[in-house]
């Protein structure tokens, strides 16, 4: 019966529609324009590249969305109602990249000059990637630069081992463009968000950093996200140790009932994956947060963040999730929207809408 499941739920992946990139209609001047720095480690048809190219898309958001709603373009282009592509282009290399985000970071307020780096997961597109990274930025209200690391998904639901080998494909890119937005000048923080196997890859560049001598740039990076990480608990604690010291603070967005990975945990053959860990004590010793987003599921459970309105409210209201903890004891749960308690050197969130 599992495996039934296995193969209905791919079936039904397959043919889902995919997100391609479509220019916005001549002459329509976007009301809510997000911009994405791309580093890309695969042409936009999907072909693997040796070194990362880079360019900036300005993508439109349709107005007329629901938070949580990410709607490709269909070739026509309707603006009102779906993310379109309304301009940028391909920069000339690493320097031009890197001069191009400080020009941008010149023209902001000093309160909004971080730079928040994601990297996309399992079976994403190109053009997918960009538009999920514009979703999180204007849904999160992320304040700074937005950027996002592209590696070379297959695009096929079956392919699931070919896309881990083009995560592994790509870490020496990753640290590049890591390194490249931490001597940006003018910049905030550095943030590095994750989703479900980018979760791999981000914590391979981190603990390639470490042992090739660069625990400085490890350093620079003031927060890490690992978002519904597919990622075997064996493999992470191993990368942990390492890494050594983990940014902080450190999240993990969890769900126990994630279906993709626990289709991802039977293709493994293993119990769970880090993503959906039924709390924080198989991570106890490590200075991190789970956070438990179950009780906003949507669809397989797999992106609550980027899916859920109602959760996008509470990590909004939440802050930053590093002081949400004394060191004894637990938090009122009005605070975050949650119940807050320490396991060992872990803090536990489950999240609720019920607060």
């Amino acid at each position: 019966m599992r495996r039934f499941l296995l193969c209905l739920v791919l079936i039904l992946a397959a043919c889902a529609p995919r997100g391609t990139l479509v220019m916005a209609p001549e002459g329509y001047r976007p009301s809510i324009l997000e911009t994405v720095w791309i580093a890309s480690q695969r042409t936009p048809d999907g072909q693997h590249v040796p070194q990362p190219w880079f360019s900036r898309i300005d993508v439109s958001v349709p107005p007329e969305r629901a938070a949580g709603d990410l709607a490709y373009p269909r070739p026509d282009g309707d603006p009102a109602a779906q993310f379109l592509v309304s301009g940028g282009g391909r920069l000339a290399g690493a320097d031009a990249f890197r001069r191009a985000i400080e020009a941008d970071l010149a023209g902001r307020a000093p309160d909004d000059r971080d730079i928040i780096l994601f990297v996309h997961g399992y079976n994403y597109s190109f053009a997918e990637g960009v538009y999920r990274t514009a979703q999180l930025a204007h849904d999160l209200r992320l304040p700074g630069v937005h950027a996002h690391f592209s590696w070379p998904s297959r695009m096929k639901p079956y392919a699931y081992s070919g896309d881990r080998d083009g995560a592994l494909y790509s870490r020496d890119g990753l640290v590049q463009t890591i390194d490249l937005l931490a001597r940006t000048r003018g910049r905030g923080k550095i943030v590095l968000m994750a989703h479900s196997m980018g979760s791999q890859l981000l914590m391979e560049g981190l603990r390639q950093m470490a042992l090739s001598g660069r625990r400085d740039l490890i350093e620079q990076v003031d927060g890490v996200v690992l978002i519904s990480p597919d990622l075997d608990l064996r493999l992470f604690r191993s990368q942990v140790r390492a890494i050594g010291p983990l940014p902080r603070p450190f999240v993990i967005l969890t769900s126990p009932r994630d279906r993709a990975l626990q289709l991802a945990a039977l293709i493994s053959d293993e119990p769970v994956r880090l993503g959906n860990i039924p709390d924080a004590r198989p991570v106890a010793d490590l200075d991190v947060i789970v956070v438990d987003t179950g009780a906003f599921d949507t669809g397989y459970g797999h992106f609550n963040l980027a899916d859920s309105p109602t959760l996008q409210q509470i990590l909004r209201r939440a802050g930053d999730l590093d002081n949400i903890l004394p060191q004894e004891g637990g938090v009122a749960p009005g605070l975050i929207g949650g119940a807050v308690s320490r396991v060992e050197q872990a803090v536990q969130v489950v999240l609720s809408p019920a607060f």
